[in-house]
């Protein structure tokens, strides 16, 4: 079964990376082509239905930078869910 960047997901991967925010653009930057001590990250990756938005595999770690719908309502319920799912396979993760 795959978990990682589902096919039916890519059209949304896509709008992710080429619609990014201001703050995701300047962490992309010191985070490409492997500059933060060799460790490569991966930009809006998928594992099953949750679109990570900045993934290191060899860490196994998952850096979100969330906008104010992230911290109330459905979207705090939301990122909950998927915090607990990553955590079940032992992805950490940092919000910012």
């Amino acid at each position: 079964m795959q978990l990682n960047n589902l096919k039916t997901l890519k059209p949304h991967r896509k709008y992710l990376r080429n619609h990014s925010t201001s703050a995701e653009a300047t962490l992309w930057n010191y985070l490409k082509n492997s500059q933060l001590e060799g460790r490569k990250f991966r930009r809006q990756h998928s594992i099953e239905f949750y679109i990570l938005d900045f993934y290191c595999p060899s860490e196994r770690l998952n850096i979100e930078l969330d906008g104010q719908e992230h911290f109330e309502g459905y979207g705090l319920v939301q990122d909950e869910i998927r915090d607990e799912f990553l955590k079940s396979l032992n992805i950490k993760y940092i919000a910012i």
